[in-house]
């Protein structure tokens, strides 16, 4: 399993939401450099970073920190928020970012998104998709989690045959530090084989991380208060 130590970014300071509300952000640091190099000497290999406010703007709106700290930090960088452009993928990859996660395109765009995969490949992106559990079916959220696209994580799965990751967030777990949706990742391991998985929402100790059997993991709030150490959690993983 490879984690993913993770920040989210607001006006260049780490910050984590609950369930994606903007209204509900708790600042952890104004240096993400400085925290990206703790995770680094902690040894991890990746860091997803998410833009907040280029999610919520629907356009790139911190891609310039995000260069900058593809350049400067020793890590391979998974970044995500407001992707929608190829320039922007390009500006990304030419500034040694590793792979960039797009969400909402996948729902609204399947043609630009499969453009994608065949031009930068399918190790470069990630699907993202947020699901909402109802009636036991995860139905995808777009547009930040603010709507509903009314289809199922496998209606959208199976737009992306050549893709290779998928970062899966259970919203209802997100932020919430509850334990992930374990059901959710163990079917979705079944139905998609083919992806590789990073679960998103929820992982609160390294119980949960042991228990989910899924290729990667983005661990975030657990580890800004203290809940889970990242050299423990990595040594888990390599264990």
């Amino acid at each position: 399993m490879i984690i993913y130590p993770a920040m989210d970014l607001m006006g260049g300071h780490v910050v984590r939401l609950k369930q994606g509300r903007f209204d509900q952000a708790t600042t952890y640091s104004d240096d993400p450099a400085r925290a990206l190099g703790a995770f680094a000497d902690a040894g991890a290999d990746w860091a997803h970073v998410v833009d907040l406010d280029g999610a919520r703007a629907a356009m790139p709106v911190q891609h310039e920190l995000f260069a900058e700290l593809a350049r400067t930090v020793p890590l391979k960088l998974q970044v995500a928020g407001g992707f929608r452009e190829r320039g922007a993928l390009q500006r990304m990859f030419d500034a040694g970012v590793a792979r960039v996660v797009i969400g909402s395109l996948t729902v609204s765009n399947p043609e630009a998104m499969r453009g994608f995969f065949e031009e930068f490949g399918p190790d470069r992106i990630a699907l993202a998709l947020d699901v909402r559990i109802a009636n036991e079916t995860p139905f995808v959220a777009a547009s930040g989690w603010a709507e509903d696209s009314g289809r199922s994580l496998w209606e959208i799965a199976a737009l992306y045959p050549d893709a290779r990751h998928l970062l899966l967030t259970d919203i209802g777990r997100d932020g919430m530090l509850e334990g992930p949706n374990f059901d959710l990742y163990t079917e979705a391991a079944k139905r998609l084989p083919q992806l590789r998985i990073q679960a998103s929402g929820g992982i609160s100790s390294l119980d949960d991380l042991d228990r989910l059997g899924t290729d990667g993991a983005i661990v975030g709030k657990a580890l800004w208060e203290g809940r889970i150490g990242l050299e423990e959690a990595l040594g888990l993983a390599r264990a």
